[in-house]
């Protein structure tokens, strides 16, 4: 899972953090800091929960990656690509 960071939308409320401060890394301020977020496996709970937390909608998850990496390991598995 990935969560997607729009910065610019970020107000500082840091409801995100409380939810999942091992994922969700702020500013001295209390804003978020840049860049999209590669979340573990074993954190995609809290950090769901961090995500849509935010008032302001910055974070936003995409689970696209996901979807592709499954269809991925199922094709695998299966001996191949045919579609």
């Amino acid at each position: 899972m990935r969560i997607i960071v729009h910065r610019d939308k970020c107000q500082g409320h840091a409801r995100c953090w409380a939810h999942a401060p091992d994922v969700f890394k702020l500013d001295d301020e209390g804003y978020i800091l840049p860049g999209d977020i590669e979340v573990a496996e074993r954190d995609e709970l809290l950090a769901t929960r961090g995500a849509r937390s935010c008032p302001e909608r910055a974070l936003e998850i995409d689970r696209a990656f996901d979807a592709l990496l499954d269809r991925f390991l199922f094709n695998q598995a299966c001996g191949g690509f045919n579609t």
